[in-house]
């Protein structure tokens, strides 16, 4: 009898323990932390030209473009962004803040052209 009361007390205390990490995973949705989280993004120059060409990212998140050609580059979104000049083996980054659409070109060589998406 003593040990079937003492089993079942350490049952118990076992069950106590369990319940406050269940009441922690029960009230948070799936994913709702790493939603949260703002990511990085990498989009790279080079061969006059942006990889990738199009990229979608989410408000708040950073986005960072490297220059890997020989000459620099500039990322400009007329009236939205513009990094300036981005001398070779350089970066520029940007927090996307405001979602929306932008088309953006280098405008040292303006054949080289980019879509930022921000939901």
């Amino acid at each position: 009898m003593r040990t079937r009361t003492l089993r079942f007390a350490l049952a118990l205390v076992c069950a106590g323990a369990l319940l406050p990490s269940v009441a922690v995973f029960a009230a948070e949705p799936a994913g709702a932390a790493s939603a949260a989280k703002p990511a990085t993004h990498r989009v790279v120059i080079d061969g006059l030209k942006y990889e990738p060409e199009a990229l979608t990212v989410r408000r708040g998140d950073t986005i960072v473009w490297t220059n890997k050609d020989p000459f620099p580059h500039t990322v400009t979104a007329t009236g939205k962004f513009d990094s300036h000049d981005i001398a070779a083996n350089g970066s520029w980054k940007y927090v996307a803040r405001t979602a929306g659409d932008y088309a953006y070109i280098c405008t040292l060589h303006p054949n080289m052209k980019g879509t930022l998406r921000v939901e």
